[in-house]
């Protein structure tokens, strides 16, 4: 037998197929030529070969395209660990890290631009990737999802949970209404029961005396049968009148105040809980998406199931896929032209008369539909909205 590979079966043979089978120490693995070695002499060997020198000639032609293309492969693969497997919990860093280079087809730390995964972490937490803290345990991380789907989510079990607790707070609020109610109504009892129950003390040497007055008897007048029919006839008529005239004030009342009802019925109805319409401009509101998009403005493109919508910002020009919760109207200046994005005249162009802002409305006159020409006074600000105008 000769001094070359092991014999299948051998102790020597199996150890080398552990060793080939298992993780090696990353300073021996060339991310190049995507090849681990097994100790140093291995990778020295390497390092001398044809193949590795040309794998360097190519690297040293664009080598910042190399670098950028490794080092966005690493962060890509470490952020999906860590949102699949941990999701938004505060973990350790290290932790994190030893469950992904546990993977033996991973991206090493080493071709990137990152020589520490201190350095890393700090890069995540200065793009806004995750919440990263140091103690004396070492760095922790949470992971912020930016997913439109999960921010919806999180958006609509935000709703839910305010309006539980508006329906507890209104339950707690008529509780204690008629906890209210019910202490004045036993103090107002208690008031008459004590002026009623005062005790009446008799003094030993006052007499009683009784005085009654004894009307005398009086024959009574006697009226002729005529004349109390005609006064019984008359107060008949007279109380058939007024009960006429009040039924007539009811029914009156009654008419007013159910075109009162149609009317709150009818703008009651045309109103609605999504507000969302094509080729208005709004205002970005919420912080989920990073400091950068807060309070930037752009038009909508498109509406995605009433309450959502794609949007092209100004500036940056890109566009976000976001829910009618996180973005608000724009209100142009005096003259500038809007659209009525709620109630009754919804869809309708008009234009900016008057500005409240201390009660938040407007005066608008519609310039489009049935009933153009027309001015709607103390327009909430919801109600209308900025119209885009293409260049």
């Amino acid at each position: 037998m000769g001094k070359g590979r092991a014999e299948p079966g051998t102790p020597k043979y199996i150890a080398n197929k552990i060793k080939s089978k298992g993780l090696q120490k990353l300073r021996w693995f060339c991310q190049m030529c995507n090849k681990q070695c097994r100790d140093e002499n291995g990778f020295k060997c390497h390092t001398m070969s044809e193949s590795h020198q040309r794998q360097l000639l190519l690297f040293a032609d664009n080598a910042g395209r190399y670098l950028s293309d490794f080092s966005y492969e690493f962060s890509k693969g470490f952020l999906f660990l860590l949102k699949r497997q941990f999701g938004t919990k505060r973990v350790k860093a290290n932790k994190v890290y030893q469950e992904y280079i546990s993977d033996r087809n991973h991206l090493h730390m080493n071709a990137t631009q990152w020589t520490t995964l201190t350095g890393f972490v700090k890069w995540l937490g200065k793009t806004g990737k995750c919440v990263v803290d140091e103690t004396d345990e070492g760095w922790f991380i949470t992971y912020i999802d930016r997913d439109p789907a999960t921010i919806e989510l999180e958006e609509k079990m935000r709703r839910k949970e305010k309006a539980e607790k508006d329906d507890k707070e209104r339950e707690m609020d008529f509780l204690q209404r008629q906890i209210r109610e019910g202490q004045k109504k036993e103090s107002t009892e208690k008031q008459r029961e004590d002026v009623n129950t005062k005790e009446l003390i008799r003094e030993e040497d006052e007499k009683l005396s009784l005085n009654l007055k004894i009307d005398t008897f009086k024959k009574p007048a006697v009226v002729p049968i005529k004349n109390v029919l005609s006064t019984a006839g008359s107060d008949r008529m007279s109380m058939i009148s007024k009960s006429s005239s009040r039924k007539s004030e009811k029914r009156k009342i009654s008419a007013l105040e159910e075109i009162i009802q149609q009317e709150t019925k009818k703008k009651n109805y045309m109103r609605k809980d999504y507000w969302l319409l094509e080729n208005i401009v709004v205002k970005v509101t919420t912080k989920t998406l990073g400091l950068e998009y807060l309070g930037k403005k752009g038009v909508v493109l498109k509406v995605i199931d009433k309450y959502g919508c794609m949007v092209k910002l100004f500036d940056p020009k890109v566009k976000l896929k976001l829910d009618q919760n996180h973005v608000e109207t724009v209100i142009p200046n005096v003259g500038g032209r809007v659209i009525v994005v709620n109630g009754i005249h919804v869809g309708r162009e008009a234009e900016i008369i008057k500005i409240d802002s201390d009660n938040c409305c407007v005066d608008i006159k519609l310039k489009s539909g049935p009933a153009i020409g027309k001015i709607i006074t103390r327009s909430p600000f919801e109600d209308v909205c900025k119209q885009h105008i293409a260049e």
